[in-house]
């Protein structure tokens, strides 16, 4: 784990204009007086969302609220195109983003969780203390090795093997990467970019 945690703050994504009708907030909204609220985005407050929307609807049984778990990214792409009434992105909108909106977009955070890098190396039992400049070079590639003196340093006395480190990640955009990324982005040794969030 690494010793600084980045914060994910999830961010409900309202447009303040409200949406085109859709058939079926229209149904919704007609003869039974049920009112319908859909969002779309993130995959990581999904089951949050699931339990408040359930209690809430149980107060509330004429009140409907669906959201579809298909990724930050989409869950912007459809707030702008306004075919959700809300939408929810682990980052929040660039300006570049919320400038296709055909009217103005308000943040709410909604949920808090951290992401952190997990590791599994055999015979070592003590936590390791990863900085983000050792971070930084084995995501970069070049802290290729457990004993690498960047890794060294900040354990000492911890028997570190000379293995490689296999790092896994996702090949997809994602919400929880571009959180990361912007991470290992303020450390002067990680000269690429942070990531887009596609889905999460």
């Amino acid at each position: 784990m690494i010793g600084r945690r980045t914060v994910l703050l999830l961010a409900l994504l309202a447009l303040a204009c409200g949406r085109k009708s859709s058939r079926s907030t229209d149904a919704a909204n007609g003869k039974d007086g049920v009112v319908a609220l859909n969002g779309a985005g993130a995959t990581f407050p999904f089951p949050l969302y699931s339990k408040w929307t359930a209690e809430y609807n149980r107060l509330y049984p004429n009140v409907r609220i669906n959201y579809q778990s298909i990724g930050s990214g989409g869950g912007i792409r459809q707030i702008v195109a306004q075919t959700v009434d809300f939408g929810a992105s682990d980052a929040a909108m660039q300006p570049s983003e919320a400038a296709g909106a055909p009217g103005k977009i308000t943040h709410i955070p909604t949920v808090i969780g951290s992401v952190v890098v997990t590791y599994n190396l055999e015979g070592v039992n003590a936590p390791l203390k990863l900085t983000p400049e050792a971070l930084a070079g084995i995501f970069l590639g070049e802290v290729k090795k457990w004993n690498d003196p960047r890794i060294a340093e900040h354990n000492p006395g911890v028997p570190l093997p000379d293995k490689d480190i296999a790092v896994v990640y996702r090949s997809d955009g994602s919400g929880t990467t571009a959180v990361f990324t912007e991470y290992l982005s303020t450390c002067p040794l990680y000269t690429f970019e942070a990531a887009e969030k596609e889905d999460s």
